[in-house]
């Protein structure tokens, strides 16, 4: 079945949400002539949507009567409509009930509240009100999405979205120094501050204070550091991989990262598919590295896309988890161990790195990516965003057994 772009006006070929094409098939003929969308509920999940929103949307726009039988999982619309212009009239509604109207990214929750739709944007945090006026709004009030009771990740979202409204104050809590960024809109947005304030009453600042990490700033040890764990990261898997042409065309893409911080998404994944890099997991560890620096957390979300390109399955997440603790350990760790739970939620909010493989990081130090002790030290950093997710699963698993 061929894959399309959701938003149809995107040309790029790696745009990142994906939905199969509609198929239409004609029965009966006559007064009885009608149209089943064969692939309906397909379309549905790819969207996000009960399939029964577009059908509806179908009956509204081309005024004609439809039916859906969820059980059997099939959709028609009464007439005999093309599938062409059955697309056509679906990008009508992506556009006013699935597209964020802020960001214009389809990766948005409906959420009813005092009888109005608000399209809850979990890409770019804004929430906007559907179009009203619209014939399907009445019906989607009256039959809103139901919560699916294993997609917990969604869930806790919009449990943490629905906190964060409460009208707390964001600043309690914090020292003064965190106080002040929040008052002005740092990168440590309210979320974060908030799992920071309520892992376990887990001060972190003080506990780092009193752990000694001191280590060897010798002239000879940082150029063997260096050696070891060169930036690109080749050393990190120096043993792994060997079937491969070397590491070098990981240096020479990292290099050519490092020469053009603005450089496009599409240029960067022409220039990995260009040195055969793009698909290996290790061009992950270099991707992080290069194109984020110490404003990483507010760059996160901007690079979502390109990192969805890149992290394909738990090896790259690994990898890219990987990038991250080199990028906090050994490039900007003055300004970044404090900031790893930040850093961490914003990579958990693009939906790339599943919860089991954050948690499997965070087990234990470990000198695959870092020196032991480096790792000890981001892990131990990271430990309010881990045992935020250590909690949140455990609380799921118990709703699901009831």
């Amino acid at each position: 079945m061929a894959a399309i772009n959701v938003r149809r006006d995107v040309q790029d070929s790696f745009y990142r949400y994906k939905m199969p094409r509609l198929q239409a098939k004609v029965e009966g003929k006559g007064n009885g002539i009608k149209t089943v969308v064969v692939n309906m509920a397909e379309i549905a999940r790819a969207l996000s949507r009960p399939p029964s929103y577009p059908t509806k949307y179908f009956g509204v726009e081309l005024g004609a009567q439809v039916k859906c039988d969820d059980k059997n999982e099939r959709y028609i619309v009464n007439g005999d409509h093309d599938a062409n212009k059955l697309q056509s009239t679906l990008d009508g509604f992506i556009n006013k009930f699935v597209l964020c109207q802020s960001c214009k990214n389809p990766e948005t929750d409906i959420i009813i509240k005092n009888d109005d739709i608000l399209m809850d944007c979990k890409a770019c945090g804004a929430r906007n009100t559907a179009d009203m006026r619209h014939k399907l709004s009445a019906y989607i009030v009256k039959n809103p999405p139901a919560v699916a009771s294993k997609n917990v990740r969604k869930q806790r979202k919009a449990a943490t979205a629905q906190a964060n409204n409460t009208g707390e104050d964001a600043t309690e809590g914090l020292d003064g120094n965190d106080a002040e960024d929040a008052g002005h809109g740092s990168d440590d947005d309210i979320i974060s501050q908030r799992i920071q304030k309520q892992a376990a009453g887990l001060n972190m600042e003080s506990k780092l204070a009193l752990e000694d990490w001191s280590e060897d700033t010798s002239e000879a040890a940082v150029a063997q550091r260096m050696k070891e764990l060169s930036v690109k990261g080749s050393g990190a898997f120096a043993k792994e991989d060997e079937e491969e042409e070397g590491d070098n065309k990981y240096e020479i893409f990292g290099d050519w990262l490092e020469t053009g911080k603005t450089r496009s998404d599409q240029e960067i994944v022409e220039k990995a598919e260009e040195l055969g890099v793009f698909g290996k997991y290790k061009t992950c560890l270099v991707l992080v590295q290069c194109i984020f620096d110490e404003n990483v957390v507010s760059q996160i979300p901007r690079r979502g896309e390109l990192l969805g390109k890149f992290v394909m399955d738990e090896k790259h997440q690994k990898a890219t988890l990987g990038g991250i603790e080199r990028l906090i350990g050994l490039n900007h760790k003055e300004m970044l161990i404090k900031k790893t739970p930040n850093i961490l939620m914003k990579l958990y909010d693009l939906d790339i790195i599943e919860d089991e493989v954050f948690l499997k990081w965070g087990e234990k130090p470990s000198k695959r990516y870092v020196d032991r002790e480096i790792s000890k030290e981001v892990k131990k950093a990271a430990r309010p965003f881990l045992e935020w997710l250590e909690t949140a699963e455990e609380e799921d698993s118990d709703e699901d057994s009831e």
